[in-house]
């Protein structure tokens, strides 16, 4: 069984963005992703959602934890910046299925980490926003992973 690593849907622009980083929005069509990700997610029935502490991360997931019935676990490991051992750490923990979701400098960090570590790759890496990489562990390895391609949105 999986476990699903989503960079967050789409954001308005950093540069355009008059407050604090930490509470930049989706954008209608990070919106619409979010909504999407619920179709391919919930399938799966997460027993638990993870989440960066950023706006954004938070509502790429919120989601698909109402359509589950769960709350969204907010951790430090997957905030912007974060250091990848801890990351790694905090996916060796998770159950299998768990969501999680964070940002495009952690998740290829983390990403590239585990193929050091033999982590096979089984589709080309892809961080686009509200991509997922689907991890495959043996015992407590992660072993395999694959790329979903984000969600195709109708608003620009």
């Amino acid at each position: 069984m999986p476990v699903f690593l989503i960079r967050h849907a789409k954001a308005g622009s950093r540069s355009r963005w008059d407050g604090e980083d930490f509470d930049r929005p989706l954008t209608s069509a990070g919106l619409e992703q979010s909504q999407l990700l619920v179709e391919t997610l919930s399938k799966h029935l997460p027993p638990a959602i993870y989440s960066s502490p950023f706006l954004r991360c938070i509502q790429t997931v919120e989601p698909i934890a109402k359509h589950c019935g769960l709350t969204v676990n907010i951790v430090s490991q997957l905030a912007e910046g974060a250091n990848f051992e801890e990351t790694i750490a905090l996916l060796n923990a998770v159950e299998e299925n768990s969501v999680l979701c964070s940002h495009g400098d952690v998740i290829p960090n983390a990403v590239q980490a585990l193929i050091r570590r033999g982590l096979k790759m089984t589709t080309p890496t892809d961080s686009r926003k509200a991509g997922i990489y689907i991890l495959h562990r043996d015992r407590s390895q992660f072993v395999s992973a694959e790329c979903l391609s984000p969600p195709k949105v109708l608003t620009s």
